[in-house]
């Protein structure tokens, strides 16, 4: 299998976060080799990739009105536009993965570039918002191949870091940036930001292989319990009772898919490790926790504060690049720190904004807050992404980092429903 398709995360007898190192197979190259590999790409090109995701995100942040104005829905209609984005980023994330370690890199990046292509070219010109639905759809899901490659490429915390800190700038700008382009152009063209990625392609598939195909069968049966089970839990807070019913019968027969087939779509050695679970818990909240506040500060400034939408975008993309480039410095220095540490810095952060967003008057505390938030969330996402890849057997490290981006994306998925419910009414 080529060295491309090793997952992010090294694996050594170091229990940092930042510190394992391994092949992608038991027939791959020797650790020092995979690890020089995935250097290979410059992490430029890999931030590139993945960063525009987060712009395409949030630029509906501050468009909301307009979007359901122009489609003739409520605010709370078009929020679907962000919800879909987000599931379809969070149910496409380990599909991608499972394809890279099945059929390589170059392969997924291609077939990526694809959707995100053809996902835009209906978001343009669909005049229905079940067909802009599909579209979105497909945005999000060669969106989320393209972070599932870069994460795959990326080799060690720090360059994780760089990755994690980009998607935090650029989500930070998405929201102005989104209303900029509304006020200018139209807000089609705020949803269509994501083809940015497409710059990165070639360079990053010039350092990719051709593989052939992987033995044995795709679990499709696995694969479509989890994306049954995640959309489930996404509607639990605008359709509680059917929701449940749902993730509850998807929860029970994915456990017993799992038990007859532990190698498959979810492997049973990553449900198995403390570790695996530990860093997908702490993404799930810490992401769904950033995501509601990214929706709800701008409203609660202006109700609370009395402070103008571009006031607000302004003061909010500054508080959010400050979060962003705070995590590139502490991935840098997360293996000196240790993991408990870590991880104990990064619940108290998440805590402290969510704290604040609830009890806050001021314009200034409420700023910090999502400050914080976008902190915790891009610090999580660049530190226990390497713990949960290192808590996977060596051959399923791209699936597991696709689980834990799975629990990270429910999170952006889950925080515009819950800053719907919330906040938005």
């Amino acid at each position: 299998m080529p060295t491309t398709t090793v997952a992010a995360a090294p694996r050594t007898p170091s229990p940092s976060p930042s510190s394992s190192s391994s092949s992608s197979s038991s027939s791959s190259p020797s650790p020092s080799a995979v690890a020089g590999s995935a250097r290979r790409v410059p992490v430029l090109w890999l931030a590139l990739l993945a960063t525009p995701v987060a712009a395409a995100n949030n630029a509906t942040v501050l468009i909301l009105d307009d979007m359901g104005r122009a489609l003739g829905i409520s605010t709370a209609g078009a929020s679907w536009l962000v919800t879909v984005f987000a599931l379809a980023l969070a149910i496409a994330t380990p599909l991608i993965a499972t394809l890279v370690r099945r059929r390589g890199t170059r392969t997924a990046l291609w077939l990526s570039a694809a959707f995100v292509a053809a996902g835009t070219a209906v978001v343009a010109t669909s005049p229905w918002l079940p067909l802009t639905l599909a579209g979105r759809a497909g945005q999000a899901a060669g969106g989320a191949g393209m972070v599932a490659i870069a994460m795959n490429l990326a080799g060690t915390a720090r360059r994780m870091g760089v990755i994690s800190a980009g998607s935090g700038i650029l989500g930070a700008v998405g929201p102005l940036l989104g209303e900029r382009l509304t006020d200018g152009l139209s807000w089609r063209a705020a949803l269509s930001v994501v083809l940015v990625t497409l710059l990165a392609v070639p360079a990053v598939s010039r350092h990719t292989t051709r593989v052939p195909a992987a033995e044995g069968r795709f679990d499709a049966r696995g694969a479509v319990l989890l994306a049954v089970l995640s959309s489930s839990l996404v509607l639990l807070p605008s359709n509680p009772l059917p929701a449940l019913a749902a993730a509850a019968v998807a929860g029970v027969l994915l456990a017993l898919h799992i038990r007859r087939r532990p190698d498959g779509y979810v492997p049973a050695a990553a449900l198995r490790s403390r570790l695996f679970r530990g860093s997908v818990l702490m993404a799930l909240a810490l992401s769904a926790s950033y995501f509601t506040l990214l929706f709800a500060i701008p409203r609660l400034i202006a109700d609370r504060a009395g402070w103008s939408t571009g006031s607000v975008a302004t003061g909010q993309m500054a508080a959010m690049i400050t979060g962003s480039l705070l995590t590139l410095g502490f991935a840098a220095v997360a293996a000196r720190l240790g993991r408990t540490r870590v991880r104990a810095i990064l619940l108290v952060v998440g805590t402290l904004a969510a704290t604040a967003a609830v009890f806050a008057h001021s314009a200034v505390i409420l700023f910090f807050a999502i400050g914080f938030a976008v902190f915790s969330a891009t610090g999580v996402n660049a530190t226990q992404s390497m713990v949960a890849a290192s808590a996977v057997p060596d051959s399923q490290r791209p699936t597991g980092i696709g689980l834990f981006q799975l629990s990270y994306l429910m999170g952006g998925a889950l925080g515009p429903a819950l800053a719907t419910l919330l906040v938005l009414g």
